[in-house]
């Protein structure tokens, strides 16, 4: 019984030596799968959602003839998305066709804000879906929702599908944080998609340069803000110590009056005031701390709908940004 039983593992054994070499070998002479083939295929800044659903500040009056007054099943709900159908106040006396697009959008008020100098900058428009028409009678028509970014309610507004092509990434230096100004036209996010306050790659802001400014889509902006701001604490609290504030070790090897924590002292001869971190940044040349980069994707009179496509920290509503 001994013998079997050795002779058993050692059948195994071998067993599982020949079946790890022809796997090794097989590995080895196994090419490699390429995932990614074309590196030079050229990318859409943004796509969907942040192309068509970004919104913008709009300076003319909104155009409120055409509009959701109706749902196939508004008695059960008073929300609606995709595949929900809905009645629209336009036919066939006004020209509306089956296949005919709309964009659905949403005037959510005049826009104000402490971070432009700019006086009405227009009235932000929430854009939320798209439906298509499916049935045209005289007055009315029956419209299918084809994709909704948001939920699509009675009263909302339909406006000709805008024709909107995204600029492409462009291959680029890594983003310098020391980057000097460039002296180009200069503004300020004003505010976020969803009022959004701290930001990231890939999400949508507003920015108070428009065709005024002479910016246009595809165009490249560094995010920034002054240097020295923006900080939690407006100033350092219990920086230094000026002398030592506590008792000695020996009463007899005193160490002295000083604190090793003590800050230096103002003039040439140290015996005036401490020098206090604030102090120390006062007369010196406008500094700044670059943070991001944007790109725009859409101009109107005095704003813009822009994607933020690098960052290297947050990013605030109320940043400023440069024309590259």
């Amino acid at each position: 019984m001994s013998f079997q039983k050795i002779s058993l593992k050692s059948i195994i054994f071998a067993l599982f030596l020949l079946l790890t070499t022809t796997f090794t070998v097989f590995a080895q002479n196994e090419s490699p799968t390429v995932i990614f083939s074309d590196l030079n295929k050229d990318m859409p800044v943004a796509v969907r959602n942040n192309l068509y659903c970004a919104g913008y500040i709009q300076r003319s009056d909104v155009n409120t003839n055409l509009k959701v007054i109706g749902a196939d099943d508004e008695k059960d709900q008073h929300i609606y998305a995709q595949g929900d159908e809905l009645y629209l106040n336009s036919g066939a006396v006004d020209g509306v066709k089956v296949g005919d697009m709309f964009a659905v959008v949403r005037p959510r008020g005049k826009v104000k804000s402490k971070w432009t100098k700019k006086k009405r900058l227009g009235i932000f428009i929430q854009e939320v879906g798209a439906v298509e028409v499916v049935k045209v009678m005289r007055e009315v028509s029956v419209a299918r929702v084809k994709t909704s970014c948001s939920t699509i309610l009675l009263g909302d507004l339909l406006q000709r599908v805008p024709v909107r092509n995204s600029p492409l990434f462009k291959k680029r230096a890594a983003l310098d944080k020391f980057s000097m100004p460039s002296g180009k036209a200069q503004g300020r996010i004003v505010m976020a998609r969803d009022g959004q306050e701290l930001l990231a790659r890939e999400q949508i802001v507003y920015i108070d340069l428009g065709r005024e400014d002479n910016v246009k889509v595809g165009d490249y902006l560094t995010i920034f803000r002054p240097l020295g701001t923006g900080n939690i604490f407006k100033k350092v609290p219990d920086e230094n110590l000026d002398n030592r504030e506590a008792g000695f070790q020996s009463d007899r090897y005193r160490g002295g009056m000083f604190s090793n924590q003590s800050a230096r002292k103002k003039g040439s001869k140290a015996n005036g005031k401490v020098v206090t971190t604030e102090g120390a940044k006062k007369g010196r040349p406008a500094l700044r701390k670059v943070v991001g980069e944007i790109v725009i994707l859409n101009v109107l009179e005095r704003t813009a709908t822009a994607v933020i496509v690098r960052n290297t920290s947050e990013v605030h509503t109320g940043d400023y940004v440069e024309v590259q």
